[in-house]
């Protein structure tokens, strides 16, 4: 199940437990982000043993399009990852709707 900018915006707002991930460069996150730990797609395969005590949280991935974070969620639902949500549109859709703000 995939997430909207807006429910996102909403989730940070209410201060909602989950796990919020950045799978872009650092160079990417630097320039703007909203919150999430950095984690690049390249080096998922090499983390994903260190996430495995959220694997019932709910995760919620990003990066700047929705595809890089879209390979990242299916990457995790294959580890048994059980509510793992890509942000739609990426941060390109969070900053159409909300500009550069958090």
């Amino acid at each position: 199940m995939d997430i909207t900018v807006q429910e996102l915006k909403e989730k940070l707002a209410r201060g909602d437990d989950f796990v919020l991930i950045d799978v872009r460069e650092p160079y990417e996150h630097e320039e703007f982000n909203v919150g999430g730990n950095l984690i690049p797609m390249g080096n998922f395969p090499m983390v994903i043993p260190t996430l495995l005590s959220h694997k019932d949280d709910e995760v919620v991935v990003y990066c700047r399009s929705g595809r890089r974070s879209a390979s990242v969620q299916y990457q995790l639902k294959e580890a048994g990852f059980k509510n793992v949500r890509n942000l739609e549109g990426g941060m390109l859709d969070w900053i159409d709707h909300f500009g550069m703000a958090k």
